[in-house]
């Protein structure tokens, strides 16, 4: 049990210190020489990047948010092999906790990449909301919840207009549907399948208060409606 203690804080560490690396500030830095959380909704995020700086910015952080929130999962995952074995998860020995399977660990690595996207260490833990960088989890941990819930996040996003409905939405949709899928369609032994929807949750309440400033602004009327026409 050691070894796998020693597994999830390296896995906590590593995913934390990744997802501190935010790419809305690198790239606004780099490319405008600005900082991006003194413009706009002061958001480090990719729809204030776009909205502030166009699509090119947008783009690059966007592949960079990506890119660190898969990276995590599958380091973390490399640590268990290294650490424990190679077959940890495929034949894991007798002492191995049964619910910690592949995607239990890239579900906690997920959860750390987000707080240190929220909260990085680099950037005196002011930084995004963590939409982008869970996305980017679950296309390594559970792609078939990811084919469901980014289209439906986009349906939002055409419906309502507003980013922040659309992003709370998927996050309180994404326990449901991980369950649904799991337990129905996957035969996920329960056990398995409530660890897997109580990590989920965990990011779902982290994603929905971090966005309890959009929450007031809608309620105030004074919410920023997303354009789907040219900046100017």
């Amino acid at each position: 049990m050691l070894k796998v203690c020693i597994c999830l804080v390296l896995t906590m560490v590593i995913s934390y210190l990744l997802g501190s690396c935010n790419s809305s500030i690198i790239v606004v830095r780099c490319l405008k020489h600005e900082d991006i959380r003194e413009h706009g909704s002061k958001n480090a995020g990719l729809t204030n990047t776009l909205r502030c700086y166009g699509k090119v910015p947008a783009l690059l952080t966007l592949i960079g948010d990506l890119a660190k929130g898969i990276v995590a999962v599958i380091l973390s995952l490399l640590v268990f092999k290294l650490i424990i074995g190679v077959d940890c998860f495929t034949a894991p020995p007798e002492w191995f906790p049964a619910v910690l399977d592949e995607q239990s660990i890239g579900y906690i690595s997920g959860f750390f990449a987000i707080l240190g996207h929220i909260f990085p260490v680099y950037y005196g833990f002011k930084g995004g909301k963590g939409i982008l960088v869970s996305s980017s989890i679950l296309i390594v941990v559970d792609p078939l919840t990811f084919v469901i819930i980014i289209p439906f996040f986009a349906l939002m996003v055409f419906i309502t207009r507003y980013v922040s409905v659309s992003s709370i939405s998927a996050a309180v949709l994404y326990p449901f549907l991980t369950f649904v899928l799991h337990y129905f369609v996957e035969n996920e032994p329960l056990p398995t399948c409530i660890t897997h929807v109580i990590l989920v949750a965990c990011t779902s309440v982290l994603l929905i208060y971090m966005h309890k400033a959009n929450i007031k602004r809608l309620k105030e009327g004074t919410e920023n409606k997303f354009s789907f026409g040219k900046k100017k």
